[in-house]
């Protein structure tokens, strides 16, 4: 496969399901622990090698591009206060001059169509597809383990991160078929969007994270509406499975959907102890918590 150097971020979404908290804010600036959401898929592409950053944003986003640029009047007031290691960990975060671009999403037309208005920073070549309210926290990130098993796809392959689902949840999300076993990977046979738990082709879900080829945006541009009135981009995965290899990957790691109230939450927890700065106490204060939980 083609050496992959973009990934997009669709980022227009409302964020319904935070409300209050995303009223004025947008639900991807949402921290877990002391990173925003965004942040740390962003941290997740740049390990895997990503050179450009395109976000597809909406009204009301503009805090996301300024998170990605200098804030001149900071760095002043940590320099003075001779904050240094602040100001460095800032820097770090922040992609190199011309690396991040932005777009706009001028309608909440779904997922297929938020790909399909990054199309002309795209260009000609694959990319990376990530969804900015699903983290997986590996040692190895999640794309950083599709680009090294694309290295046993063909010139022309698509692949996608998939995960195990409990059947009785299966239809709330995009299922994959199970062919024969290729390296780490195996062929997708199909998908089917949010199934019935009898119609389901096997009980491997879409994780959010995909490595496409750009001929999807051609088909994207004439794609009906589906689902919701919304162009699906399941859809045009189909399509453009009749024309071109996809592969599956099960990846190394745990999946949190940050869009639930539950899975934030979860992510909040599990990224703390995972810190070896705060999981001590923050520990020692979970078990307080669950001790007065069940002693009342």
């Amino acid at each position: 496969m083609k050496l992959v150097r973009k990934a997009v971020f669709p980022v227009a979404g409302l964020g319904t399901r935070f409300l209050p908290a995303t009223k004025a804010m947008p639900k991807e600036m949402l921290p877990v622990v002391d990173r925003p959401l965004i942040q740390h898929v962003v941290d997740e592409a740049r390990e895997a090698g990503i050179e450009h950053f395109i976000f597809v944003t909406g009204r009301n986003k503009g805090v996301i591009e300024d998170h990605f640029d200098r804030q001149f009047e900071l760095e002043m007031t940590l320099l003075e206060r001779r904050k240094h290691e602040a100001l460095e960990f800032l820097r770090q975060d922040l992609p190199e001059p011309g690396t991040a671009s932005f777009t706009r999403q001028q309608e909440p037309l779904g997922l297929g169509h938020a790909v399909w208005c990054a199309r002309e920073l795209i260009g000609h070549e694959p990319f990376a597809l990530l969804l900015p309210d699903v983290l997986v926290q590996h040692e190895r990130g999640c794309l950083a383990q599709m680009i090294d098993a694309a290295r046993d796809a063909g010139e022309r392959a698509n692949i996608v991160a998939v995960e195990e689902m409990a059947l009785e949840r299966i239809d709330q999300y995009g299922v994959v078929g199970v062919g024969p076993p290729k390296g780490k990977m195996f062929a997708v046979t199909g998908m089917v969007e949010k199934p019935p738990r009898e119609r389901a082709p096997s009980n491997l879900i879409l994780t959010g994270r995909y490595i496409l080829q750009p001929e999807i945006l051609t088909l994207l541009e004439t794609q009906d509406s589906g689902a919701g009135g919304e162009i699906q981009l399941t859809d045009a995965m189909i399509a453009l499975s009749r024309k071109q290899p996809f592969y599956g990957l099960k990846f190394e790691g745990r999946s949190f959907d940050c869009g639930s109230k539950i899975g934030f939450l979860a992510a909040n927890v599990s990224y703390a102890l995972a810190r070896k700065d705060i999981a001590p106490g923050f520990r020692a204060e979970i078990r307080k918590i669950l001790d007065d939980v069940n002693g009342a």
